[in-house]
């Protein structure tokens, strides 16, 4: 009983001496979403600018931008007059120290080209990832957007 009672108590001790690994807090990814919903429903380009990582990449179907100014051209600022009322609706999300994630269901107002168009619904399905960059902050990484056919909204 003596040896079983020295190996527990020397595991004790050394369980207490080890170094554990340093405590980092998560961010939460919804603040971070409602940041970039924010800008897009006020049209403000240029904090969607500010909330893209340089490296950022853009998937939908088989439609794929890379890079910040690529996918503020092609998408954001290609996009941007014709959608209005951006909702997220998150569904899974996850974060550790550098990177966050929310993935759900969208839904949005689609606005008309032209004069005479009705408006549209659209809805799909959204992962929206986010990274820490060199400088400790947070940037839109990767966004990928399944939609479905627009509705003509009621």
């Amino acid at each position: 009983m003596k040896p079983f009672l020295g190996l527990l108590l020397g595991g004790a001790l050394l369980a207490s001496c080890s170094k554990s690994a340093p405590e980092t807090a998560a961010v939460d990814v919804k603040t971070l979403n409602q940041q970039f919903v924010g800008a897009w429903n006020a049209k403000n380009t240029l904090q969607i600018d500010s909330l893209l990582a340089d490296d950022v990449q853009y998937a939908q179907g088989a439609t794929r931008f890379n890079g910040k100014s690529e996918v503020a051209d092609k998408w954001v600022r290609a996009t941007m007059g014709t959608i209005a009322d951006l909702k997220l609706y998150g569904t899974s999300t996850g974060s550790d120290a550098t990177m966050a994630y929310e993935a759900g269901t969208f839904s949005t107002e689609v606005l008309p080209e032209t004069p005479g168009q009705p408006r549209g619904e659209g809805e799909g399905n959204f992962i929206l990832l986010w990274k820490k960059n060199a400088k400790n902050a947070w940037k839109l990484s990767y966004v990928q957007l399944e939609g479905l056919p627009v509705k003509v909204a009621n």
